[in-house]
């Protein structure tokens, strides 16, 4: 089994320098309580007894036990006795002789039971983790200097310390977009960890001052008709910015929203006029181009495009303001694209408003560290292992993917052809799809006695519309 060999091998490195609500007795028995080891004790006995674990709450779900917890971190992993917080996390317990993948979309944690696709493959346990500093897994007061991707991977290292003796068969992690980004900073802090990593649609922006990868993508997406169709309106949606933002500034007071943050509302339209053309490609599909109003469409028309595309909800500080800590990061280590819109020339009141500093309070200091990136790309390029990394065709956060070296072992780049930000190994081509899903199997040790050595490798699991839902649409213009 790799988790023995990966064990040996630390230890060679070492010596070398939840009112808790109860599911139902019959799901809790087809979920597995025990299996006769630690003196068979139920699962949830065995999560309350781990020293800084607390169990708020516990979900009935058909086939598994679904907890939400809280586990004690440090603030600073360098320095334990500064002072702690509570992070959240989610359990979706299968069985404790059941590979286990560990989940974080780098932001916050749903408190709905919901099985990431390594999940759904390998029909293992799920566990899911908050990322430090999204409320209210955010310590008190906040010292923002701590937000950063190797406390951020010391978190995950510390929860997978507590649970590896519950959960000990081979764990895998993964995350979409910036939860991918989260999963390969895991493994490059601590590579022992895991015994494979499934990254989707994971930005790579090596250098924040290079930005022609994007310029390059969108000048070469989809068809020259959509693109001239999504710029046109573009356009025209600040050609009529007077109306526009009159109606944007009546709707914001009517529901009560603000825009400290940005500034007003005439600068948040703006904002969320400059991400219309990547929302649409992140979220939308090509064929979805005929939605795309004319350039002399209706104003009506052409405001409520932008609002679905965009979402001008988001712009307010009560959408914005939760993403904080996102925007700490990105203008931190991160980093964040900047395109070129020669199209929109003469109609842009602020230059260079749709950047990080923007969407951070100002008494939050921000300096950019610009070795952060180079470092993680430097270690997935030259080693790496047991990596795989899932991107859509269409998707702009694509357009700077992380590779791998020809020395890489067992570690793979795959692009699903025509996909956007929701990209999965369910949408590769054939012969990738069935490498994938192999490769992910034999990392998680799932052994299943319906497969041969011919067979096609395929999920282990049963399609559930409730727990294979997809994940939440984020804001336009975040990883």
């Amino acid at each position: 089994m790799r988790k023995a060999l990966r064990g040996l091998l630390s230890l060679v490195v070492l010596i070398g320098t939840i009112g808790a609500g109860s599911a139902s007795a019959g799901a809790a028995t087809a979920a597995g309580t025990g299996d006769g080891r630690d003196g068979g004790r139920d699962i949830e006995d065995r999560l309350r007894a781990i020293p800084g674990m607390t169990l708020v709450e516990e979900k009935p779900v058909d086939g598994y036990r679904f907890f939400l917890l809280t586990y004690e971190q440090p603030v600073d992993h360098r320095d334990p006795d500064a002072g702690t917080f509570q992070q959240r996390i989610s359990i979706l317990h299968k069985d404790e002789d059941r590979p286990t993948v560990f989940y974080t979309s780098g932001y916050h944690l749903s408190t709905q039971p919901r099985r990431s696709e390594p999940t759904q493959i390998v029909d293992g346990n799920q566990v899911s983790m908050e990322y430090r500093f999204f409320t209210p897994s955010r310590p008190d007061p906040a010292d923002w200097s701590k937000l950063d991707i190797w406390q951020a991977a010391s978190d995950q290292h510390r929860v997978h310390r507590a649970l590896e003796d519950v959960y000990d068969e081979n764990w895998v992690s993964t995350g979409g977009s910036k939860g991918g980004m989260t999963a390969t900073y895991y493994r490059r802090f601590y590579p022992r960890d895991m015994d494979g990593t499934v990254a989707y649609v994971a930005p790579n922006n090596v250098n924040d001052r290079r930005d022609g990868a994007y310029d390059v993508f969108f000048e070469q997406v989809g068809t020259a008709e959509c693109r001239a169709r999504l710029d046109a309106v573009q356009r025209e949606a600040l050609v009529r910015r007077e109306e526009m933002v009159a109606r944007y500034a009546a709707w914001a007071e009517e529901q009560g929203y603000t825009f400290d943050l940005v500034g007003d509302a005439d600068r948040a339209y703006e904002v969320a006029v400059l991400d219309l053309v990547w929302a649409f490609w992140q979220y939308h599909l090509e064929s979805e181009c005929g939605e795309v109003p004319a350039a002399d469409a209706p104003t009506d028309e052409i405001y409520a495009f932008v609002d679905r595309i965009s979402g001008f909800a988001f712009y307010t500080d009560q959408g914005m303001t939760p993403y904080v800590p996102y925007f700490y990061q990105a203008g931190t280590q991160l980093g964040q694209p900047d395109v070129r819109n020669p199209h929109l020339d003469g109609l842009l009141r602020y230059p260079g408003i749709n950047t990080p500093r923007t969407f951070v309070p100002r008494d939050i200091p921000m300096e950019f560290d610009r070795r952060a990136m180079r470092d993680i790309d430097r270690w997935v390029r030259q080693r790496s292992d047991e990596m795989l990394f899932v991107y859509g065709e269409n998707d702009p956060w694509g357009a700077e993917p992380f590779r791998v070296g020809r020395h890489n072992h067992d570690s793979h780049v795959f692009t699903a052809p025509g996909a956007n930000h929701g990209a999965g190994i369910a949408d590769l081509r054939e012969r990738d799809r069935r490498k994938a899903t192999r490769e992910l199997l034999d990392w998680a040790d799932a052994d299943d006695t319906r497969r041969t050595a011919e067979s096609a490798p395929q999920r282990l699991t049963a399609p559930d519309k409730r727990l294979d839902r997809p994940e939440p649409m984020k804001p336009a213009l975040r990883p």
